[in-house]
């Protein structure tokens, strides 16, 4: 398919970030079971319930274009999940604390993919004059910046500092 537009562009990304949430939702909660500290696993839980909310306002906004947004897949995302998989899962750890640690990285690492491509997608249905999409990415937006702020609270609170020993 050749992007000739913004539209063109914006239903494209909205492909890009449903693919990415899917399989951000999988790893996601592959973590939530990996983590060891109740409040981490707790946290991504939440996580996994706000990419489930993600997933549902992407389909309505497919939906309102008459576009099916499971229509692709986000190599982006695959690689970064990928990472997680082997980095917090499968890896080796000889300290709860430290594999806590480290699924904070990989879940931040995601989000921080689902921030770029909200707020880009959010900017371009601003431009489009796509008021209800835009507001629905917005609250998208809003919830990964929730997430991440959640994760370095959960980080800085303890789980780094009992990382060190």
């Amino acid at each position: 398919m050749s992007i000739d537009t913004l539209e063109d562009l914006y239903l494209e990304q909205l492909r890009d970030i449903y693919s990415a949430n899917m399989q951000a939702l999988d790893v996601t909660d592959a973590m939530a079971r990996a983590a060891t500290d109740p409040q981490l696993s707790e946290a991504l839980q939440a996580g996994s319930r706000g990419i489930k909310g993600g997933i549902d306002a992407l389909d309505r906004i497919g939906k309102r274009h008459d576009e099916d947004v499971g229509d692709g897949h986000c190599k982006g995302m695959e690689g970064l999940a990928k990472e997680a998989r082997a980095h917090a899962i499968e890896q080796s750890f000889g300290d709860d604390a430290a594999k806590d640690a480290m699924i904070i990285t990989q879940y931040q690492r995601l989000v921080h993919y689902a921030i770029a491509g909200y707020g880009c997608l959010a900017a371009f249905a601003e431009r489009l004059e796509l008021d209800d999409d835009k507001f629905a990415l917005k609250d998208c937006l809003d919830a990964s910046y929730d997430g991440d702020r959640t994760m370095t609270d959960l980080a800085t609170g303890g789980i780094n500092e009992d990382a060190i020993a």
